[in-house]
């Protein structure tokens, strides 16, 4: 079992960045491919990105695509998400997920429900 917790998140003016981080616990974080996703309100869960066990294969909503980068540190148990150029109808509450594979894979995953575990998510609000 993995427990994630998410930081970073606040409150940024259009056009600018931040950086989320989603630490994980536990020896096998190496073992799981992970995911950001965001919930605006009164709006579906959404995916935003998602990287591969190693790091070496990612993906990207194309709403994001181009302006968030996600990556991932295992010897820190970290996966980060960095936010640029933001928009405000990026604001939404930002969760990351971890899948788990069994074997040593390149997947990546984007819809939600192909995720095991979830972080209790970060607000971020872009003013205009």
């Amino acid at each position: 079992q993995v427990q994630l917790v998410e930081s970073g998140g606040g409150l940024v003016q259009a056009g600018g960045s931040l950086r989320l981080s989603c630490a994980a616990s536990g020896r096998t974080f190496s073992s799981y491919a992970m995911g950001w996703f965001r919930q605006a309100p009164g709006k579906e869960r959404e995916f935003v990105a998602a990287i591969s066990q190693s790091g070496g294969s990612t993906y990207y909503a194309d709403s994001v695509k181009g302006r968030f980068t996600i990556s991932r540190d295992n010897a820190k148990n970290t996966v980060y998400l960095q936010m640029n150029s933001l928009k405000p109808e990026d604001t939404a509450v930002y969760y990351c997920a971890a899948k788990y594979d069994k074997y040593v894979t390149t997947f990546y995953y984007a819809r939600g429900n192909e995720y095991d575990y979830w972080g209790q998510g970060t607000q971020v609000t872009v003013s205009s």
